[in-house]
C-alpha cells in the first residue's frame, strides 16, 4: 500500500534533516516540497521507519507492506498545486511498479486513528480519487436500516480500518470523516453510515473475504 503523511514541519530544509538524521528514527521512501520538488529518501524495496504502529486490514507491520509520501505541510493549510501535481506524477510510477490499486492509497490517520492526524482535513483527496489514485465514496446513497454504530464499525472494518483494542469507534470516526467529510463534527450520523457502507461493499480490504 501507500501510506501519505504531512511533515508537520515548516519548511523542506526543516523535513529533509529530520527524515536523514538517524536519531529521530524516522524515514520515508519519498518527500515532496510545496514548490513539486520530488526527493527520494529510501529505495522501494526497503523498508522506511514512516507507518510506526498501527493497521490497516489484516496488516500490522505497515512498514514493511507500504511506500510511505510525506508532503512538506504542516498540516494547518492547504497543499498548494506544485506538491499536488508532483504527487499526481509520482503515483502512477509507484502503484504501477508495485501493482497498487487505488484503495490501497491510505492516510497515515487512516491506519493509526488514535495517534496520527496526517495528511489532514486539508488534503484533497477527492481530487486524487477523480485521477484514479485514491477512492471516494459514492455521495448518491440510502442510509440502511438497524443499529447505526454497530452498521458504522463494521462497515469501517471491512474498509480496512481496525476498530479495536486503542482505537475506539469514535477515533475511527474522527478519521474518516478528516478524509471524507472534513467539515462536518458532532455524532456519527446516517449520511457517515451510508458513505462508509459504500466504500465497504465497493472497496473490501479482504476481497477474498467479501467473496467468500
Amino acid at each position: 500500500m501507500i501510506v501519505l503523511h504531512y511533515t508537520g514541519m515548516q519548511n523542506l530544509d526543516a523535513a529533509l534533516e529530520r527524515l536523514c538524521d538517524p536519531g529521530s528514527e524516522v524515514s520515508a521512501h519519498y518527500l515532496i516540497s510545496e514548490t513539486g520538488e520530488v526527493l527520494r529518501l529510501v529505495e522501494e524495496e526497503m523498508r522506511a521507519w514512516h507507518a510506526g504502529a498501527g493497521q490497516w486490514g489484516d496488516v500490522t507491520d505497515v512498514n514493511s507492506r507500504s511506500i510511505g509520501i510525506e508532503l512538506v505541510n504542516t498540516g494547518a493549510h492547504p497543499f498548494p498545486e506544485p506538491q499536488m501535481a508532483a504527487l499526481e506524477r509520482l503515483l502512477p510510477e509507484v502503484m504501477g511498479r508495485w501493482g497498487i490499486a487505488p484503495e490501497r492509497m491510505i492516510a497515515h490517520s487512516d491506519m493509526a486513528p488514535l495517534r496520527k492526524s496526517d495528511p489532514g482535513p486539508h488534503f484533497d483527496w477527492r481530487r486524487l480519487a477523480m485521477r484514479g489514485l485514491s477512492v471516494w465514496p459514492q455521495m448518491q446513497v440510502t442510509p440502511g436500516a438497524g443499529d447505526l454504530a454497530a452498521r458504522f464499525v463494521g462497515d469501517a472494518q471491512a474498509f480496512g480500518y481496525a476498530v479495536a483494542g486503542e482505537n475506539m469507534p469514535d477515533d475511527v470516526l474522527r478519521a474518516f470523516r478528516m478524509r471524507f467529510r472534513p467539515a462536518v463534527t458532532g455524532p456519527l450520523d446516517a449520511v457517515d453510515s451510508a458513505l462508509i457502507g459504500d466504500l465497504a461493499r465497493r472497496f473490501p480490504v479482504d476481497r477474498r473475504r467479501a467473496s467468500a
